[in-house]
């Protein structure tokens, strides 16, 4: 596809505005994740805080995700977007004061880890919702895409100027530009033209306005299970195949001794991995069933590889295209999730989306650390990525299955194209009789099987096979077949050459003189030269006529 095809989004006005700010906003936000982790670690020393405060970040979007799908389905969305990037920049001035003075230590710390991860539970679905009206239908996959490349590249840009920003002033500083960064988003809500939004379809007949309730999500969601089993895919994935910050440093620290510089090294292949896959995702027209399958089984199969892996550098030639599949599969069920459901639903479905990635996040992270403890960490990644691989194949099945098997559809449309065409010769030829190549020409003569056509006569003849069996009702059909042989002329034979010589080449050749010929094949030549080139369905290409050869003494249709 053309580069303009890559960014296919950004010819919307209204997502060019949402995307630069959204953009700056990511950069803050991991600025801030940076920050947080740093200022616990300091004060603790333990990895388990720290990892606790992320827990706590997680934790309300299995509670209230369910609750923001319900809102944005409900209201207006401009309001709750503008009130919860108010929510952010106060929360994120709180982070700042608690730094500087030190009021309230490591408690200030987590309720504010806590309160923002409830007002990001809520806003999540409500801003996808919106989102996704910014730009039209055909586009939509396109703009999901580049949302992952403005996470991911935000990320890295985050994280790179936090590190040197805590590194000079400490994490206040950080704090500080993520309040103001939500500025950006504030102001955009307010650029966004709303004449120029895309409104969703309207609702579907069995959807009443008051039936907006989260069971009646789950009710919706039970009636769409070609998008259940994406869910459940995108859970097994997420869970065994993505937490590789738990394997990543189980492995620098293990097998392949590379420490903290190579963690620090394997993270950052790692969000170019994440890059390269959202360029890769954009670039595609459609983001389909197929596409997420094919990922989850590349992930799944490059994972057991990476288990494998001897040095730190074969590990990272192959988290990088694990990462780009990891970010393919994510963007693919997004898309998915919002394109093949109603409207009216959206917010909900992107709410048990939400859900099905934090509880992935929080059954996978403990069981993969405690299997590369008990287990080892190459061991983890072979089994996690076999465990993978069985399930991704198992819903590519059954997606096929309620998509009314068109995978089946598409292979017997493939086997049929013109670009199979030298397969199914291959296969054709390998049973045929080949003429002898003193002639120097080569012509496709008869398979094993074929029916035999006499020229001139409307009849079709079941003749003898390789092996010298008749077909049924051969024998119905001699005298008609004899009787036109007999009306055709017949040409002379030289005396001392043989009557399968073909005119031009040598006299005397033998049958299948210079080429390999099975047993069967040979018998049939020797049987009767006249019948034998044709035992094809197609005439001979060099003469179109009927067989100038002799029929052996006793041939039927002699």
């Amino acid at each position: 596809m053309a580069l303009g095809a890559t960014f296919a989004a950004l010819r919307h006005r209204n997502y060019r505005i949402w995307a630069a700010a959204g953009f700056v906003s990511v950069i803050g936000t991991w600025m801030q994740v940076l920050g947080v982790n740093w200022f616990v670690l300091a004060e603790t020393g333990s990895a388990t805080s720290m990892g606790f405060t992320v827990l706590l970040q997680a934790l309300p979007t299995l509670v209230l995700s369910v609750w923001g799908g319900a809102l944005a389905d409900r209201v207006p969305a401009k309001p709750l977007l503008i009130g919860a990037q108010a929510a952010h920049a106060l929360l994120a001035a709180g982070l700042a004061v608690v730094a500087v003075t030190g009021a309230g230590g490591l408690p200030a710390i987590y309720a504010i880890s806590l309160a923002t991860g409830a007002v990001s539970a809520i806003e999540g679905p409500v801003m996808g919702r919106w989102a996704s009206t910014l730009v039209d239908r055909e586009s939509l996959g396109n703009a999901l895409a580049l949302g992952s490349l403005t996470n991911s590249a935000g990320r890295i840009l985050g994280m790179s100027l936090g590190a040197v920003v805590v590194a000079a002033v400490g994490p206040a500083l950080l704090f500080a530009v993520n309040a103001a960064s939500f500025v950006a988003v504030v102001v955009a809500l307010f650029a966004v033209r709303e004449g120029e939004r895309h409104a969703g379809e309207p609702a579907p007949a069995d959807v009443a306005p008051a039936d907006g309730g989260i069971r009646a999500g789950f009710r919706y969601l039970r009636r769409q299970p070609v998008v259940l089993v994406a869910l459940a895919l995108s859970f097994v994935l997420g869970s065994l195949g993505r937490n590789y910050q738990v394997t990543m440093a189980a492995m620098s620290d293990g097998p392949l001794h590379g420490g903290a510089s190579g963690y620090g090294f394997l993270s950052t292949v790692f969000a170019v991995g994440t890059v390269l896959g959202a360029l890769f995702a954009a670039r595609r027209a459609e983001l389909g069933y197929a596409v997420l399958v094919g990922a989850g089984l590349l992930a799944s199969g490059l994972q057991i590889v990476a288990g494998l892996a001897p040095g730190t550098l074969s590990f990272a030639a192959v988290i990088l295209p694990v990462a780009a599949a990891a970010v393919i599969i994510d963007t693919t069920v997004g898309a998915r999730a919002q394109l093949d459901t109603d409207y009216a639903m959206r917010g909900r479905v992107l709410a048990a989306l939400a859900v099905t990635g934090s509880i992935s996040a929080a059954v996978g992270a403990p069981l993969l650390g405690w299997l590369a403890e008990h287990a080892g960490p190459r061991q983890t990644l072979v089994l996690a990525g076999t465990v993978t691989a069985v399930a991704t194949a198992a819903a590519g099945v059954a997606l096929d299955r309620l998509r009314e098997r068109r995978l089946a559809h598409r292979l017997t449309l493939v086997l049929a194209a013109p670009a199979a065409r030298p397969i199914r010769r291959v296969a054709t030829t390998a049973v045929r009789v080949v003429r002898p190549a003193g002639a120097g020409l080569v012509a496709a003569t008869a398979t094993a099987a074929r029916v035999v056509r006499p020229a001139g006569a409307g009849l079709v003849a079941a003749t003898a096979t390789a092996a010298g069996v008749v077909r049924p009702g051969a024998a119905r059909l001699a005298p008609a077949t004899a009787a036109t042989a007999a009306a055709l002329p017949r040409p002379a034979v030289l005396p001392g050459a043989s009557p399968v010589a073909l005119p031009g080449g040598a006299a005397g050749a033998r049958p299948g003189a210079g080429r390999l010929r099975s047993s069967r094949a040979a018998r049939a030549a020797h049987d009767c030269a006249a019948c034998a080139p044709h035992r094809g369905r197609r005439r001979s290409r060099w003469t179109a006529l009927r067989s100038p050869y002799a029929h052996r003494d006793g041939c039927p249709a002699a």
